[in-house]
């Protein structure tokens, strides 16, 4: 009889507990996919006198994550503890140096230190799998690693966070300011207990800085992705880009040009008729252009107990058929540094700003516009009040650093009131 995969769990909160019903429900199914039986030796959380749903008393338990991890007796030690240091990242790295295999949800602990991670878990002869960190249920890097290997990866583009997606469709389907909807997405438990993670587009973009690894075979480099979250934008907003056909999503974009890797993760405008336009709720996307393939668009439940736990099966499943890839699709001592792109792409911009209602104060903005080497695609005056005149600008093609300067020069004009938004427009 082929001897079973045994695992220790470390971590039994949302995904923990949906891996464990997954293993209980489907042992059989499992067993055939997997060519041997998989089974869970041992597990490791907090509490042990939670009820959680699940049968945990056949297993056997250890208070500590790390003493797990450096068990004899398991051979896939599986993380789901979250965090990108501490006793996630302290556990991991004992597994590693005890031989085991490691499947984890982690995608903090990897933006952080994937790359010596996968150096030494190679250097091991063990296999680091991160399904489940990147977009919950969508099997985006094995679409990567695996079904695309042939392909020259041009662009990796999505919608990676579903508190964020949901935050943005429920303001304009409800009509609903930010405020009240961030405080709804509280209500629901779909923030982070830093929402700061999900609305400023950090939890985004380690999940990018993945995928652009893989993508690019480069070496992971969260700190090369410019971060903006989607705290600025307001129902005005959300409300103008509809009115011009577009949808406002915190999108993710990495490709290599000809200046270096560009790395983005901030809110755009997309076409309303696009599959990123068309995006509600919660749902993830993640779309992959290849040379020879064209465009892949991969679509489902970014995150919660079932999706992300069917990605840590689907790990766990490869260890036992004996598929062993390396962590980021090619040995991580090949990976080269990734070469930062000094500019984003040229691309149109969305302005909105309010300006003083006085003769003049147009021309002044289309003035520093026009220094900037900036033209006016088109432009509106919504809601226009006594003593101010909100405006609505669209660019043509311009580089962000070009805009940039503009808006500065713009704040010596005295004729602005507040910030102005900016919010490139992407081709998808």
């Amino acid at each position: 009889m082929t001897s079973p995969l045994r695992l220790g769990i470390a971590g039994i909160g949302t995904v923990g507990t949906g891996t464990i019903r997954i293993l209980q429900r489907h042992a059989d199914l499992l067993e055939a996919r997997g060519g041997r039986p998989i089974e869970i030796k041992a597990v490791s959380s907090r509490n042990r006198n939670k009820d959680r749903g699940v049968r945990l008393g056949e297993y056997e338990w250890e208070d500590d994550p790390v003493a797990l991890a450096r068990r004899d007796d398991i051979d896939v030690f599986v993380e789901l503890i979250g965090g990108e240091d501490g006793p996630a990242k302290d556990a991991v790295e004992a597994a590693i140096e005890a031989g085991h295999d490691v499947v984890t949800a982690n995608k903090a602990l990897l933006a952080h230190h994937g790359q010596a991670l996968a150096e030494r878990a190679e250097a091991q002869g063990a296999v680091l799998r991160f399904e489940a960190a990147v977009a919950g249920g969508i099997p985006c890097v094995k679409a990567l690693t695996e079904g695309l290997a042939g392909n020259e990866i041009t662009r990796v583009m999505g919608v990676m966070n579903g508190t964020c997606n949901y935050i943005l469709t429920r303001m304009e389907s409800a009509g609903l300011t930010y405020d009240q909807v961030f405080a709804e997405a509280s209500e629901l438990g779909y923030l982070e207990a830093d929402p700061t993670l999900d609305v400023g587009g950090i939890d985004a973009g380690h999940k990018l800085a993945l995928l652009a690894s893989i993508a690019f075979g480069t070496k992971v480099d969260f700190d090369g992705v410019a971060l903006e979250g989607i705290e600025r934008i307001k129902i005005e907003d959300i409300r103008h880009a509809a009115d011009m056909g577009f949808a406002v999503k915190l999108l993710g974009v990495a490709q290599m040009t000809g200046r270096g890797l560009e790395a983005r993760m901030s809110p755009c405008l997309v076409p309303q008729t696009s599959p990123l336009g068309q995006l509600d709720g919660a749902t993830n996307m993640v779309v992959l252009d290849g040379d020879a393939v064209g465009q892949v668009v991969l679509r489902g439940a970014g995150a919660g107990e079932g999706p992300t736990a069917s990605a840590v099966l689907s790990d766990i499943v490869d260890i036992a058929r004996g598929n062993r890839v390396s962590t980021f699709g090619q040995p991580a001592a090949r990976l080269v540094p990734a070469r930062r792109a000094e500019a984003a792409t040229p691309a149109p911009f969305y302005l909105r700003m309010v300006l003083t209602d006085r003769p003049g104060a147009l021309a002044k903005i289309a003035a520093r516009l026009g220094e900037a080497g900036i033209s006016i695609d088109r432009m509106r005056q919504y809601d226009h009040t006594e003593g101010s005149a909100p405006v609505l600008i669209v660019t043509h093609r311009a580089m962000r650093r070009a805009l940039d300067e503009a808006i500065d020069a713009m704040a010596d004009t005295g004729v602005l009131e507040g910030e102005i938004v900016a919010l490139r427009i992407e081709d998808v």
